[in-house]
């Protein structure tokens, strides 16, 4: 073997463990994924009850119920669709309707309710998840920073 054939079997060698190593990063991870849907998309596909989703949107307008405890009863919207959603826990303090959120959780099977077990809210006067934002001016009703 020459020299230059050696190094390119030691290039090729490196290059297939670093292969192997990034596909066992990505098959370990994937359980632990978990996707951003808005409310139309939620309407439009179809989840699997148990599959942990983010669903971001705005809080609808009159839709917040606070119940016994820490349980709370409220609506994502992106303006075109509404998602019921759930939550037991003590919900952040910039919390409030008309504000952006991203809760995470699952449905139910054979309940059209999100049950949260993560509440999200943005944390200034400006940000807004970058997923809500886009999802927002797609629909025509978030206008961010300089637009």
């Amino acid at each position: 073997m020459t020299r230059k054939q050696k190094r390119l079997s030691i290039i090729a060698a490196g290059v297939g463990v670093i292969g192997a190593a990034v596909l066992l990063v990505l098959f370990a991870l994937q359980e632990q994924i978990v996707y951003f849907h808005s409310p139309t998309d939620v309407a439009e596909k179809t989840v699997e009850p148990g599959t942990r989703i983010r669903l971001g949107g705005l809080v609808a307008e009159a839709s917040v119920q606070r119940g016994q405890g820490t349980y709370v009863e409220f609506a994502v919207t992106d303006t075109a669709n509404t998602v019921p959603i759930t939550y037991n826990g003590i919900l952040p303090d910039l919390f409030r309707e008309g504000q952006g959120v991203v809760v995470e959780g699952a449905f139910q099977s054979g309940n059209p309710t999100f049950v949260a077990d993560t509440v999200l809210a943005k944390h200034d006067e400006t940000y807004m998840p970058k997923e809500v934002a886009e999802s927002l001016k797609a629909q025509g009703v978030w206008k961010g920073e300089g637009e």
